[in-house]
């Protein structure tokens, strides 16, 4: 266990360096790429290096979340300490969204794995997605 904390630790600041890059290639490219997108939390240094939550005005995220895992990309509508949790996120209701925008929300996490790869597969299937789940929510909504 000591070891495996020594290498976790001693990796610590490459490792963050290597995310936050990732990271900020991810949030670049979709919010140039997609329309009605909004980075929730601060563009800021101290961002953790891995996280990267956006709302997609007009989606369900549910929908995107369903839309993402049929082409292999695995994301969440929440956060870490409230996935699985059928509500709008606490987090953003406090920081001032609404009920619907909190829905819209989804959360992309980058880890020790993550790769380029991974990021340019997120930014080719995403924006399809997000078109689809918009169409989908104005279909739902003349329907009712």
């Amino acid at each position: 266990m000591a070891a495996a904390a020594r290498i976790s630790v001693d990796g610590l600041e490459t490792n963050s360096a290597r995310l936050r890059a990732l990271r900020d290639r991810l949030v670049d490219g979709v919010l140039g790429g997609i329309e009605d997108v909004t980075l929730n939390g601060a563009r800021d240094p101290l961002r953790l290096p891995g996280n990267a939550h956006f709302t997609f005005r007009g989606c369900e995220g549910d929908a995107l979340l369903m839309l993402l895992d049929a082409n292999g990309i695995e994301c969440s509508t929440g956060s870490a300490c409230t996935a699985g949790v059928a509500q709008p996120s606490h987090v953003l209701i406090a920081m001032g969204a609404d009920a619907a925008t909190a829905r819209g929300s989804l959360r992309l996490s980058l880890g020790h794995t993550s790769s380029g790869a991974d990021v340019d597969a997120v930014l080719r299937v995403l924006p399809g997605a997000v078109d689809r789940a918009r169409r989908a929510a104005l279909a739902a909504a003349g329907a009712s």
